[in-house]
């Protein structure tokens, strides 16, 4: 009893860890971010799903006004926007 008292114990703590540990590890950092209106076309290959086609695509749609918009303005598809949203960022 007081080895499974223990191990319960153990999976809590480890639970409330991990929430902390993968948001320091999903957070960019702001100097990161790659700037959708003005990356060249290898700077945005670099990014998850973004290829020749899609990298060429961006290039060809800029300027954006806020980085939702190659979801609205469907130049590349959600599920890809989705990946790469919290890697990118619109400057004016």
């Amino acid at each position: 009893m007081l080895a499974f008292l223990l191990a319960a114990i153990g999976l809590q703590g480890q639970d409330k860890a991990a929430p902390a540990k993968k948001a320091a590890e999903s957070a960019v950092t702001p100097a990161a971010l790659i700037d959708i209106n003005h990356a060249s076309a290898e700077e945005l290959k670099k990014l998850p799903g973004i290829g020749d086609a899609y990298s060429a695509a961006i290039i060809k749609n800029r300027p954006y006004a806020n980085k939702t918009q190659l979801n609205s303005r469907k130049v590349i598809p959600a599920a890809t926007y989705q990946k790469i949203s919290a890697m990118i960022i619109a400057k004016q």
